[in-house]
This record gives C-alpha cells, sequence and structure tokens, in this order.
C-alpha cells in the first residue's frame, strides 16, 4: 500500500469519526446541540491543509465540548526538527488526526479526553489515546473504565494495555502538584509495526471512547449533584488547564506548527478555578 492511499485512509477515519461523535452529542442534547463550527487554513498564502473544530456550549449535558479534526502539511520549524522523528533528514511533514475534549455540566460525570493522529515525515506512525478526569474518583467507574479498555486492548495484543496505561499514568501527571490529573486511560505513540494492524487498533479506540463517553453519561445523567460537588469541579478544571497549557505535547505541537489557535485551546474548560 503507498503512503498516499494510507493518508486518504486515515485522514477519512478521523473526518467519520468526527461526525459520528457530533450525532451522538446532538442525540444526549435531545437534538438540540448546535455547534459552532469553524473551518481553518494553516496557510493562507498556500495550500498546506487545515482542518474544522466544532465547539458546542451551554448544554443541558455538556457544558462544553469541543471536537476537532485536522489534515495539514508542510515543513517543521528548525528547532522543532530535532525532537521528530524522521524531521531531521527531511523538514517536510503531512499530519491528520481528531481530538475531542468533553467539560460536563454535572460534576459527578468526568471530564473527558481522546485524540488519535497520523503523522508522516521520512516515518510514517500512529498516536492516540484516552483519559478521563473525574472532579470525585468513584472506585466502580474507574475499574469499569480500565476493563473495557483492557479488553479493547487484549483484542490486538495482550502486551498493549498495560503498556500504554502505563505511559498514559507517565504522561497526565502534573509535576509541579505531584499528582496525577486523572484516572489514568491509555497513551501511544510513535507506533509503527504494520499499518493495516495499526490501522484496526486506532479505529478500535476511536469506537471505545464513543461506547464509553455513551457509557459514563447515560449512567450518570440523572445524579443529583450539589453546589459542592460543583466548586470540586472547578477546581478539578484548574489542574486540567495546567496540564494542557504547561506540558500537554499536542498544545505545543500545534502552536509551534502553525495551527488553529482556537482549536488547539478548546480542550480548556470554561470555568476553571484555583483556591
Amino acid at each position: 500500500m503507498n503512503l498516499e492511499t494510507k493518508k486518504d485512509l486515515a485522514s477519512s477515519w478521523f473526518k467519520l469519526l468526527q461526525d459520528a461523535f457530533c450525532e451522538d452529542i446532538n442525540r444526549l442534547e435531545k437534538n438540540k446541540a448546535n455547534f459552532k463550527v469553524t473551518t481553518w487554513k494553516r496557510n493562507h498564502k498556500k495550500d498546506e491543509g487545515g482542518g474544522e473544530h466544532r465547539i458546542y456550549q451551554n448544554g443541558k449535558v455538556f457544558e462544553k465540548v469541543g471536537i476537532n479534526f485536522s489534515k495539514v502539511y508542510g515543513k517543521f520549524p528548525k528547532q522543532f526538527q530535532k525532537n521528530i522523528p524522521g524531521a531531521k533528514k527531511d523538514p517536510r511533514f503531512w499530519a491528520s488526526g481528531i481530538s475531542v475534549v468533553m467539560h460536563m455540566k454535572n460534576p459527578l460525570i468526568p471530564s473527558m479526553h481522546f485524540n488519535t493522529r497520523y503523522i508522516c515525515t521520512t516515518y510514517d506512525w500512529f498516536g492516540g489515546g484516552m483519559d478521563i478526569t473525574p472532579s470525585r474518583i468513584d472506585n466502580s467507574e474507574k475499574k469499569d473504565f480500565h476493563n473495557i479498555l483492557r479488553n479493547m486492548c487484549n483484542r490486538h495484543n495482550k502486551t498493549y494495555y498495560g503498556k500504554y496505561k502505563k505511559w498514559c499514568d507517565k504522561y497526565f501527571y502534573l509535576p509541579h502538584r505531584k499528582e496525577p490529573r486523572g484516572i489514568g486511560g491509555i497513551f501511544f505513540d510513535y507506533k509503527k509495526n504494520n499499518f493495516l494492524k495499526d490501522f484496526k487498533f486506532v479505529r478500535d479506540v476511536g469506537v471505545t471512547f464513543q461506547f464509553i463517553f455513551n457509557r459514563i453519561i447515560n449512567k450518570k445523567i440523572k445524579k443529583k449533584w450539589t453546589i459542592k460537588d460543583k466548586e470540586l469541579q472547578f477546581l478539578k478544571r484548574g489542574r486540567y488547564a495546567e496540564f494542557n497549557l504547561l506540558y500537554d505535547r499536542g498544545t505545543k505541537f500545534g502552536l509551534q506548527t502553525g495551527g488553529n489557535i482556537e482549536g488547539i485551546l478548546m480542550s480548556l474548560p470554561p470555568i476553571a478555578k484555583w483556591k
């Protein structure tokens, strides 16, 4: 299979997944989710791709949810080349992906994050993952979440779950707070073994996230919450904002490669507090 076919398959899947997630969100909002849709270009002077981000706020279920699709290409800046596999040899790149961040109105429902991407330099690979960030840990929910991820990973390779869970725990950690951002999940990068097998896994990660967010929301949407619960959620969102602004590689990658700023920062919660 040639590289152009691989690019088309990956980017078409990410776009399809964006549509599928939006349909589910609209259904959960009783067909009242009016997304603000913004299409953008990486470079207005020449064709270097772009993307589309969709943001919905102030719903009955979602306080803020963003679903961003991108397909961009060009050259990495010099200071960035040494950190990207294959870019030192040739600075040209192509990248496509989808990222999702959900901040919920009901503080008993965790914030949820997902992304998958396919990047090509002289080397090509998949990356991505998902994690959830509750303001109050629900051990039953945590166990269920990780069981679903373990079963999904085991369908592809028995070593994936342990390896990608450990990577997630290490990645989504706030060193200055000495605490994890949430209850973990899976995280992987530089995944290049066999394109068809890797692509099958990446598709399963997307479908599994779709199953998980529907499952969690439907289970908890009618649960009663208090002002104290909401205040705890605002404080936890502060931690979320700290991580995304200080450590998140996707944020840095997007800003340093000319991505759309609103799309990149859509992950930030609408309201956050600090003590």
